[in-house]
């Protein structure tokens, strides 16, 4: 009989890792390995990041996958780079497309807000860039372990039945494919039951033997496109071929004497960087302050609803990121939070499923890196016999033409994926990043508030009680989060709102590396992941 592991009874504490080797950190424990094992064979922190990223395809598929899109932060030679792999809309399509087959809003499933995906060409990418080794010494260990298998771990065992479940609830051929990669035999594996997919080993040997290029401009290209003319939907190869990768000029704020970095529009990371130039017109106590902790929700508030006005592909944006971060503009917004929650509203700063992991090595290299199917498996859309995994990332545009972020063919939507990068004084402290969805920005500066504000260690400041604004004035939190705060957020006119699992809260990783060159990481105890050293 197979025991049922998927809930501890117990609480469970992670102690902070050292090194002063390498370490990786992600949200499942082989594709870590798989990332210190390549350090070991002499890779550099970019070649292990490359690594574990395509191994977690394969490893956390619940999450993200070959169909991906990617964004990273790297510290080489003492400069910070930043890569943007997320892809346009398809050409052909606009809002009338997507109203013509009866949609007053994006979807999430199918075909139509499926984009060209970045991954595979970030992975190239960065091991042109960057890299040491051979790119297919990279992807050789995420084939094997399609090929041959692995058990489930917890976290992705339950994600997993949740796709099962929202998949069984979609209408057309075109889901099929999802059902036989992800329950062959019509079986939904659990914890501690092993997966494994041919087609997904064959497609990645494709990728690695070509740098890529099978999958944008190659044979993966024309199957990709056969699926999507087959099955009704607008991906063609033409749209691949177009795709390049985009190194990008990171995008900071000043907290408190560090450098918080962050990956510019069209990806919402600037929505951190605005939280924390509200907060900081404030005096930040304990972290189990009410008034603290009530003025880091309300400025949180006030930044996503900036975010969610403005934040687009960066050619359609109505105002710039600097004036965004704009620390004047940033005191304006804080003048409006008082001792009452608010329902927030967006200002005029123009008037003044996802996978994360990061890696360091023992040169002084660094990287923070994210890629993300968005909603659990994605769009649901598996390309036959290839094992590949299509986003929904489209589901982020509007269907209104005068916001800026109305789909439009060849158009990057808001993206909810952001790597983050700490530094002081010009130096290096380390990567950083919370993936899930709308959490990311919010765990972001609930990391750095634990660490800059308030002494927290990296697995502390993992492992404090989150929580999570979701609209008007619903604040979700965790079960763990002090009962005593909960009770007077509510005074103050927060609808607190406690949730029984850890899930949604975002899972993280950090490493930083300390003033005598030991790195020190943390690794998130709400998923399945390590802090695995070289």
């Amino acid at each position: 009989m197979k025991p049922e592991y998927t809930f501890q009874k117990y609480p469970s504490t992670r102690q902070v890792v050292y090194s002063n080797k390498g370490i990786v950190c992600t949200s499942s424990h082989i594709a870590a390995q798989v990332g210190a094992d390549i350090m070991r064979k002499g890779g550099n922190a970019i070649d292990a990041a490359i690594a574990t990223a395509a191994a977690l395809t394969v490893a956390e598929p619940v999450a993200n996958g070959i169909g991906s899109d990617a964004f990273a932060l790297v510290w080489v030679k003492d400069q910070l780079h930043g890569l943007n792999a997320s892809g346009p809309a398809p050409m052909t399509i606009s809002v009338e497309e997507v109203k013509k087959r009866g949609y007053e809003k994006m979807p999430a499933d199918g075909w139509l807000p499926v984009t060209v995906p970045g991954a595979p060409g970030a992975w190239a990418a960065l091991s042109e860039r960057f890299g040491r080794l051979p790119f297919e010494q990279l992807i050789e260990p995420a084939i094997r372990i399609a090929r041959e298998g692995y058990p489930l771990h917890t976290t992705t065992a339950i994600l997993w039945k949740r796709g099962h479940e929202r998949f069984s609830k979609c209408q057309g051929d075109e889901f099929q494919a999802w059902f036989d990669t992800f329950t062959p035999g019509g079986v939904i594996p659990g914890a501690g039951d092993v997966w494994k997919s041919e087609d997904h080993a064959v497609t990645l040997e494709k990728i690695a033997a070509t740098k890529a290029e099978s999958f944008y401009r190659g044979e993966l290209a024309d199957i990709i496109d056969e699926a999507s003319r087959a099955q009704g939907g607008y991906l063609r190869k033409e749209d691949l071929a177009a795709f390049y990768p985009e190194w990008v000029e990171p995008i900071s704020t000043n907290y408190k004497g560090y450098d918080v970095c962050e990956i510019p529009p069209n990806g919402h990371g600037i929505t951190a960087l605005m939280a924390l130039n509200i907060f900081e017109n404030f005096e930040s106590k304990s972290r189990d302050d009410v008034d603290t902790m009530h003025k880091l929700i309300e400025s949180m508030k006030l930044a996503f609803e900036d975010a969610k006005e403005y934040v687009t592909d960066p050619r359609y944006m109505k105002v710039t990121s600097s004036q965004m971060l704009n620390k004047d503009y940033a005191k304006k917004r804080a003048a409006l939070i008082g001792d009452e929650a608010i329902l927030p509203k967006p200002g005029q700063p123009d008037c003044g499923g996802t996978v994360y992991l990061c890696a360091a090595d023992n040169e002084g290299n660094m990287i923070s890196y994210i890629q993300s199917n968005y909603q659990g498996f994605g769009s649901g859309i598996v390309v036959p016999g290839t094992g590949i995994a299509l986003q929904n990332r489209g589901n982020n545009f509007y269907l209104d033409p005068s916001h800026p972020n109305c789909v439009e063919g060849g158009k990057k939507s808001y993206h909810t994926i952001i790597p983050g990068f700490l530094m002081k004084d010009g130096k290096a402290v380390g990567p950083f990043g919370v993936m899930g969805g709308f959490m990311q920005p919010q765990g972001h500066v609930q990391v750095i508030t634990n660490t800059i504000d308030f002494g927290l260690n990296p697995q502390d400041a993992l492992d404090a009680p989150r929580w999570m604004w979701v609209g008007g004035k619903d604040v979700e939190v965790e079960m763990n989060f002090p009962a005593a705060i909960a009770q007077e957020l509510k005074a103050r006119g927060h609808n607190i709102i406690v949730r029984p699992e850890s899930i949604t809260f975002g899972r993280g990783q950090i490493i930083w590396r300390m003033d005598n060159g030991v790195l020190c990481a943390g690794t998130e105890s709400r998923c399945d992941g390590s802090a695995v050293v070289v």
